[in-house]
C-alpha cells in the first residue's frame, strides 16, 4: 500500500453488511453491559455512567491517537459509546425525572445539533472522512448522542408506546428495513440514510437487550445480565476477526 493510499483510507470501517451486523451487536450488549453494572450490581446510573465515560474518554484518545484504522479499537469505543449511551440515557429518564419523551427530544435535539456544528465547521459529515483529529471528534460526539438517543427511543417506544420489548424491536427493524429501501430504490443523500440507520440501530439493540435480560412479568426472558454480555461479548469479537474489516475511503 503506497503512502498515498495509506492517506486517503479513513479511521473507521467501511460500511458494509458486516459493519451492520457487528453494530446491531455491540448496541444490544451496551443495554445489557449497562445494566448490569448500574442494575445487577446496584452502582446506579451516575456512577455506572461515570465509569462508561470514563473507558469512552480513554478510548476515544487512543483511537485520535492511532496512526490508521484498528478494528478491536474501534469496536471497543463503539461499545464504550453504547453502554455509556445506556447509562446516560436512564440517568436522565429515571433519575432527573424528564421522561422517555423528554429525554428523546432532547438527545435528538443534541444529535441534530452535533451534526449541523459539524458540517458547518468541516463542510461534510461523511463518515468516509473521518481521519483528522477534528473530524473523529465530531464522528466519536455524535455517535455518543446517538447512543444516548437510541436507549431513550428504545425504553419510550417499549414503555410509552406500550409496545413492549419485542414490538419495539420490531418497529424499528421495520424501519430500518425502509431505510434501505431509501438507500437502493432512491437518490436520497446516502449520508443521511447513514446517519438514519445508525440511529435507528440503537434502539432495536436496546429493545432486544431489554427483552433478553428484564423480568418475565416485564416482559422479558430474565436471562442473567453478566451472561448475556458475556456472550454477546464474544459473539462480537469472534465477528470482528472473522467478517470482514477494512477501513473506509474518502470519496
Amino acid at each position: 500500500m503506497t503512502e498515498l493510499d495509506k492517506h486517503t483510507l479513513s479511521k473507521v470501517p467501511a460500511v458494509t453488511l458486516g459493519f451492520w451486523f457487528i453494530k446491531i451487536l455491540a448496541t444490544t450488549l451496551g443495554e445489557t453491559g449497562g445494566d448490569t453494572l448500574s442494575m445487577t450490581y446496584d452502582l446506579g446510573y451516575l456512577a455506572s455512567t461515570a465509569v462508561f465515560a470514563t473507558i469512552l474518554v480513554v478510548l476515544v484518545w487512543l483511537q485520535i491517537r492511532a496512526k490508521g484504522f484498528r478494528p478491536l479499537l474501534y469496536w471497543a469505543t463503539i461499545i464504550a459509546s453504547t453502554t455509556a449511551g445506556t447509562t446516560m440515557a436512564d440517568f436522565a429518564d429515571r433519575s432527573l425525572g424528564i421522561g422517555y419523551t423528554g429525554g428523546s427530544t432532547l438527545l435528538l435535539a443534541c444529535v441534530l445539533i452535533s451534526l449541523f456544528i459539524w458540517h458547518r465547521t468541516l463542510g461534510t459529515i461523511n463518515v468516509d472522512t473521518v481521519r483528522t483529529p477534528a473530524a473523529e471528534t465530531f464522528y466519536w460526539i455524535t455517535i455518543t448522542f446517538s447512543q444516548t438517543l437510541g436507549t431513550a427511543l428504545g425504553d419510550w417506544a417499549a414503555d410509552t408506546g406500550d409496545l413492549g420489548y419485542m414490538g419495539a424491536a420490531v418497529i424499528f427493524a421495520g424501519l430500518l428495513i425502509g431505510v434501505v429501501a431509501l438507500y437502493y430504490g432512491t437518490k436520497i443523500s446516502r449520508v443521511g440514510l447513514f446517519w438514519a440507520a445508525f440511529i435507528l440501530t440503537r434502539p432495536l439493540g436496546a429493545a432486544v437487550g431489554d427483552f433478553l435480560d428484564k423480568p418475565l412479568d416485564h416482559g422479558g426472558l430474565d436471562f442473567s445480565r453478566p451472561i448475556a454480555s458475556a456472550v454477546l461479548g464474544a459473539v462480537i469479537l469472534g465477528s470482528i476477526f472473522f467478517l470482514p474489516q477494512r477501513a473506509g475511503k474518502h470519496p
